[in-house]
């Protein structure tokens, strides 16, 4: 092929999946400082047709939703995880709201990890999620998620240093042995900016309906910014594997990060790709009943 030739057929050739966009690679060190958390790539051009892409996604997720969930039914036991963290104010909360709001509620299941109680202190740290798992046909949504116990354990100095290292290596195997057993995990880094984070946090103050989402402990969470940032850098690097890689998704833009989590999801779901079970019944026979009942 000449050589224009062969840039006409990369101009002709579609573009990469967003999950291949936004994958922090395999074995790399992580530097969170070069990621430009108002970028938006691959996404739409603007808010405008963001929020224009919006229905149909939603159209495609909540009939896929359906289909997982319907595969259950005949003993299909594939769900998926959708795990969520950054820092504060980074949209959590937002993207179970404007996301997970596509789908049936009676086919999530969502929890949202606080400060462990005395009973999840008295068991190892996975106890916990392990009891908020998605069943089969399910898709799970984890607000913070295992990961707490290596970022605040870390920044806070709350876990001695031999014992949270080992700790990247047991996250990996619970997700290995997870996905072994049919769950499609899904990692989201929500990565925002430090000054968008005190844009977010002055609106908070700046509204009273809002002084409830607002606690001083987020200032002094901002002041560690840079303990976190390499707490997560290490997460992000230690724990993207084949069987459950992190994604990296801009966060100051709320639309971009909207459209590009449900484009991560419609993704995953599109290649399980589940299937209406076949009916175990002589449909036309039960048609026949039915009709002779009235």
């Amino acid at each position: 092929m000449a050589k224009k030739d062969r840039k006409a057929g990369k101009r002709n050739q579609p573009p990469p999946a967003l999950r291949e966009l936004l994958r922090i690679p395999e074995d790399e060190p992580v530097d969170l400082s070069s990621y430009d958390s108002r970028a938006t790539p691959g996404g739409p051009p603007d808010k405008a047709a963001a929020l224009a892409a919006v229905p149909p996604l939603a159209q495609r997720l909540a009939g896929l939703q359906e289909r997982l969930y319907a595969a259950s039914t005949a003993g299909d036991r594939r769900r998926v995880l959708l795990i969520l963290q950054g820092m504060d104010t980074s949209g959590k909360g937002g993207t179970i709201k404007h996301v997970i709001g596509h789908f049936n509620p009676a086919g999530c299941r969502i929890r949202a990890f606080k400060t462990p109680t005395a009973e999840e202190r008295s068991h190892p740290f996975l106890w916990r999620v392990r009891q908020a798992l998605p069943e089969p046909g399910e898709v799970g949504i984890f607000d913070r998620s295992q990961y707490e116990d290596i970022l605040i354990a870390r920044v806070r100095e709350l876990v001695p240093r031999r014992d949270l290292s080992r700790r990247y290596g047991q996250i990996n195997r619970f997700e290995q042995g997870l996905a072994d057993n049919g769950v499609t995990i899904v990692k989201v880094y929500l990565h925002l900016g430090h000054d968008e984070q005190r844009d977010r946090l002055l609106a908070r103050l700046d509204n009273p309906d809002k002084h409830w989402k607002f606690s001083p402990s987020d200032i002094e969470d901002r002041e560690l910014w840079p303990a976190y940032q390499e707490a997560y850098e290490l997460a992000l690097h230690r724990c993207s594997t084949a069987a459950a890689p992190w994604y990296l998704v801009p966060a100051d833009r709320k639309w971009y990060r909207n459209w590009a989590i449900s484009t991560l999801l419609l993704e995953h779901l599109e290649a399980l790709d589940p299937a209406y079970p076949e009916a175990d019944f002589d449909v036309e026979e039960s048609r026949r009943e039915l009709l002779a009942a009235d």
